[in-house]
């Protein structure tokens, strides 16, 4: 079994008197793909935002690699290792295709951009000098996710990556991330409906667990209300809790 490259402990977390996450805890694998599941509202991007440190754990504890990250901020998760691709991308649409791509190298103190990057997205090179809001919804997630690999991760986070996006471009996503696991050992967090990858390619349960190695189910307290979370692991499996 891989070492746990990320693992949570506890964590808690509100707004304002709503209790979203409650005692969330899970674990991913280093080299894996690990997929959160579930309706809207019950914390899936709570849990994201906690995980990168742009929203604090109101309880419990972050580990990455070894090292207690519960209240670092994001810059130093992001130095460490890892990457986030936000909801909606979030590219700067002013900004070049160079330019958004260039933003990450501040944190890893590097001038030139990984050539990885334009073998993995080769249509981001013809489109060097393109403003991102120029860019179809594909090209912008593509451009998203190639920022975050331009900190070169061991861990990728992924939120709703397949939103708004045609099937084509999600398979290609998904080779990519398939090939960066096998070829890097990048472990990749999907969020949402992030198994829309496995799905739109074959509509089934059992290929979305063969692009998986663990889906986390997170759902509303067991009093139903939509405030509150749990998760809980079954490899290659689903769990309501």
């Amino acid at each position: 079994m891989n070492e746990s490259l990320l693992e949570l402990t506890g964590i808690q977390q509100y707004y304002g008197q709503s209790h979203i996450l409650r005692e969330v805890s899970l674990t991913v694998p280093a080299g894996a793909c690990t997929c959160l599941m579930g309706r809207n509202g019950v914390g899936k991007t709570t849990l994201l935002k906690v995980i990168m440190g742009l929203l604090p754990a109101r309880a419990g504890q972050v580990v990455f690699a070894g090292q207690d990250l519960t209240r670092a901020d994001t810059r130093e998760r992001a130095r460490l290792g890892i990457g986030y691709v936000p909801q909606g991308r979030e590219i700067f649409p002013r900004l070049t295709v160079e330019e958004n791509l260039r933003v990450s190298l501040g944190i890893r103190r590097a001038k030139a951009l990984p050539e990885r990057i334009f073998e993995l997205f080769p249509v981001l090179r013809d489109m060097l000098h393109r403003r991102g809001g120029d860019l179809s919804g594909g090209q912008q997630q593509q451009l998203a996710i190639a920022r975050a690999l331009v900190l070169e991760p061991k861990l990728l986070i992924l939120d709703e990556p397949c939103e708004g996006i045609q099937p084509n471009i999600v398979r290609d996503i998904g080779d990519v991330l398939t090939r960066l696991r096998q070829e890097s050992g990048l472990a990749v967090n999907g969020w949402g409906s992030f198994t829309d990858v496995a799905h739109d390619a074959a509509a089934s349960t059992n290929s979305a667990r063969s692009w998986c190695s663990a889906t986390w189910w997170c759902s509303g307290a067991r009093t139903g209300r939509a405030a509150g979370a749990a998760c809980v692991d079954r490899s290659r499996g689903y769990t309501f809790v």
